[in-house]
């Protein structure tokens, strides 16, 4: 029955006829928002975009480039002509047109240390400190800001390698959005070394982003009808636990986290 009905669900969003072609990246490392998985790229986000604009007549073909930074430089530099989810900043506004409508609302919280926790009542709390971010990584303009000022930053390529900085003791604290940590830490049981500390650094959210081309930014009305459609029959919901069971389901390693970070 199950099975039936996750095909069921699929075949609701299995490509229709299709015509023009567009480029599509997305974050290598965010189950089960998007993430890098046999050489593609997965999640409930790239499924979503391939489906909806084969509703507009567009084929969707999504590349697996080494970060997320990349992802983003080939959209600003128009060689990608999506990015399948992405937070909405001034700064990407430039080059990018957003959806209205997101595809999954996001609470960013902190991470240390378990035995090197971090009091954190308001983001003046978090001055003076070492954060671990991924390349191309954004928080809202707000904290992208607030961290350019006050905070010491370390850049990385992925997310295992902020965990093992972590462990480590090499940086003080990482932001997660909430619900990828909850998957990563199920996987990988992170929790023995890394731990949650209380309070939400901010609540941001996933948009679908097209170059700023003007017959893609004419489709972002459509597209905004369409994600309200989704979310109200629930079938973002189901492909969000969806694509939460395939990414705890595929096979991995468990990092040493004391190991020298790759």
């Amino acid at each position: 029955m199950k099975r039936a009905a996750l095909a069921l669900l699929l075949g609701l969003l299995a490509p229709v006829a299709l015509a023009r072609e567009l480029l599509a990246c997305g974050h290598p490392f965010y189950p089960p928002v998007s993430w890098h998985s046999g050489g593609e790229l997965v999640g409930l986000a790239p499924q979503v975009v391939r489906q909806l604009f084969a509703e507009q007549g567009y084929e969707v073909h999504l590349l697996t480039l080494g970060n997320w930074k990349r992802c983003l430089l080939e959209a600003q530099q128009g060689r990608v002509d999506i990015v399948v989810a992405a937070y909405r900043t001034r700064e990407r506004e430039t080059w990018l047109g957003f959806t209205e409508e997101a595809l999954v609302a996001d609470p960013i919280v902190l991470f240390t240390r378990r035995d090197r926790p971090l009091h954190f009542s308001s983001w003046d709390d978090l001055r003076g400190r070492t954060v671990g971010l991924l390349l191309g990584d954004s928080f809202g303009d707000r904290f992208d800001r607030f961290a350019a000022q006050h905070l010491n930053i370390e850049w990385v390529s992925s997310g295992e390698q902020n965990f093992i900085k972590l462990a480590q003791g090499r940086i003080d604290f990482m932001p997660v959005g909430l619900y990828s940590w909850t998957l990563q830490n199920r996987r990988f049981g992170y929790d023995q070394v890394i731990v949650q500390q209380p309070g939400e650094l901010v609540t941001e959210h996933y948009r679908i982003g097209v170059r700023r081309d003007p017959a893609l930014l004419a489709l972002l009305p459509r597209l905004d009808r369409r994600l309200r459609e989704l979310a109200e029959d629930g079938t973002l919901k189901r492909l969000d636990e969806h694509y939460s069971a395939r990414y705890l389901a595929e096979p991995h390693r468990m990092p040493n986290l004391y190991d020298s970070a790759p």
